[in-house]
């Protein structure tokens, strides 16, 4: 016989435990749901990673992995599928069961319908699902449009962070992580927060940097008048992932010495009260954690124009969106909008935690999430 079955309980399924968007949230919300009282566990398809959650077995579809899913949902009132491949195998392993599953979409759906038979299958395994919440409202309108679900089964459910986890730091708080971090206190930071993968193309921000550190020093017109020169620049990139030896030597042929690599680190506090700008090169995202947290930080952003970023980065008032083609793109236009940043940057700062405090505190989206769930548990 398996564990009683708790109506009320949550488990969690991420694809590993790897420290990033999708499985930090899924974190995050756990302990949220855990401090309202809920029970609430989260567990790890497989893989290995940076954070302490338990895995099932050695592979994400391996049968075995399936089997071990499909145990520890029988205890649980609901399943809750953080993303990525998640929903294949929830959609899987929970097949025939009692127990619920929301899936937890966080990227543009349109990349699952490129052709027919990919997009049948996929919404297949979403009408398999309870509900569905996109962490944005254009995500919620796309999944709708694409996949003829039913609207009252998909929800917009905001991404969210701690704000008490990313206070604005003053001055005193900033020169200290810069300390920390080997950084000048006086240059002017911009920071890459994420994992060092193709799809983040780091590579066209150190390319931008490269050209705004060259012509740090002579002004440049913003838009609205001449821009007061920059003082020296610096760029620090923190994550880890299988580009790092090619954005290493990148970097040391492009600014050498101005450029710092961190790896990954257990507090990405320092990270962001050393920076002044936070730069997103992604060739696609949904609504990335990390501007939420530079956002609660009042650090702005200068942002490629993709997937639902608009969500957090309001073009000209939170920050500035570079409008950059695929592949590895043309730096110009992200130098262009790191500029507009930089010209307004604390009013851009605070605008931007403003908006991150309506919108992506994790109390408001933990108000949401309890709301769906007791709807699945009832």
């Amino acid at each position: 016989m398996g564990a009683p079955t708790d109506r009320r309980a949550v488990l969690h399924v991420v694809t590993d435990p790897r420290r990033r968007g999708s499985q930090a949230f899924a974190h995050d919300l756990d302990a949220a749901l855990r401090d309202r009282g809920r029970a609430s566990s989260i567990v790890a398809l497989a893989g290995s990673g940076e954070m302490d959650i338990p895995l099932l077995g050695p592979g994400r579809l391996h049968p075995s992995t399936l089997r071990a899913l499909r145990r520890r949902a029988s205890g649980a009132g609901v399943v809750i599928a953080h993303g990525s491949t998640t929903l294949d195998a929830c959609g899987i392993a929970l097949a025939g069961t009692r127990t619920p599953f929301v899936y937890v979409n966080i990227g543009d759906p349109r990349h699952w319908a490129r052709d027919p038979l990919r997009r049948a299958r996929v919404g297949l395994l979403l009408r398999r699902s309870a509900a569905i919440a996109s962490v944005s409202p254009t995500g919620r309108q796309i999944l709708l449009d694409t996949y003829r679900l039913a609207p009252a089964r998909v929800r917009a459910i905001p991404n969210g962070r701690r704000p008490e986890r990313f206070p604005p730091p003053d001055a005193t708080d900033r020169a200290k992580a810069r300390a920390e971090l080997g950084l000048p206190v006086d240059a002017t930071v911009l920071i890459v927060v994420g994992a060092l993968a193709v799809e983040k193309r780091v590579a066209l921000a150190i390319e931008a940097f490269a050209l705004l550190a060259a012509g740090a020093g002579a002004g440049s017109g913003s838009g609205s008048g001449e821009m007061a020169e920059l003082p020296p620049c610096h760029l620090l990139v923190a994550g880890e992932g299988p580009e790092r030896a090619a954005l290493e030597s990148l970097a040391e042929r492009r600014a050498p010495g101005r450029i710092t690599f961190t790896g990954n680190l257990a507090d990405l506090g320092p990270v962001y009260r050393a920076g002044d700008v936070l730069v997103l090169s992604s060739t696609s995202e949904g609504v990335p954690g990390v501007l939420v947290e530079a956002g609660l930080t009042a650090i702005p952003a200068a942002a490629t124009d993709v997937g639902f970023v608009r969500d957090v980065v309001v073009d000209g008032v939170t920050g500035a969106l570079a409008e950059v083609g695929p592949g590895p793109g043309d730096p110009a236009p992200l130098v262009a909008a790191i500029r507009r940043v930089l010209a307004d940057r604390d009013a851009m700062g605070q605008a931007a935690r403003a908006r991150c405090l309506e919108r992506h505190t994790m109390e408001t989206v933990v108000d949401a999430w309890t709301a769906l769930l007791d709807e699945q548990c009832r």
